[in-house]
């Protein structure tokens, strides 16, 4: 055998500026679960501290985390960096990284709206339909309160794409 089968996905980490209004924005608007609350983690020998020297390097110092899991258990760390910046266009598809995360439900409209009550904005003027007129699903780029970019899905990735979106 070769090795190659498709892997589940574990998480993603989103950095936010305030990360208490982030679990609450995560928790009572899009209905995630707390599973670990805010907790500081400091550059030192641990278990954790070494990793993380690991990832940002030697002085990084501290920063704050929390853990929280969507209903099909995928999980979301939230990180609140001493040192975080909020650029003025977070929305710089051309570079190569993650420019968004895509959430789905079938009353996206609905979500839409409580994501732009809670300090959201939508990046488009209404969801758009991929098969207007033919099949129900629909799309929105949304982006949450500190400026991360999420779209949002009526219907499954599979549904959407299996019937040849951009034919």
């Amino acid at each position: 055998m070769n090795g190659i089968y498709p892997r589940s996905f574990s998480h993603i980490g989103i950095s936010v500026p305030d990360l208490e209004a982030a679990v609450k924005f995560y928790t009572e608007v899009m209905g995630w679960y707390l599973i670990m609350p805010p907790t500081a983690i400091q550059e030192d020998h641990s278990a954790i501290g070494d990793m993380c020297t690991d990832v940002f390097g030697k002085g990084w110092g501290s920063f704050r985390i929390a853990h929280i899991s969507t209903g099909d258990r995928i999980g979301i760390e939230l990180f609140q960096f001493p040192n975080q910046e909020n650029p003025e266009n977070n929305f710089e598809y051309w570079k190569t990284g993650v420019f968004h995360f895509c959430v789905q439900d079938p009353n996206l409209e609905e979500l839409a709206e409580r994501i732009v009550a809670a300090g959201g904005r939508k990046r488009m003027p209404k969801p758009r339909y991929y098969y207007p007129g033919e099949k129900p699903y629909r799309m929105i780029y949304m982006e949450d309160p500190f400026g991360n970019i999420l779209e949002l899905y009526s219907h499954s990735y599979e549904l959407v794409y299996s019937s040849g979106a951009y034919n």
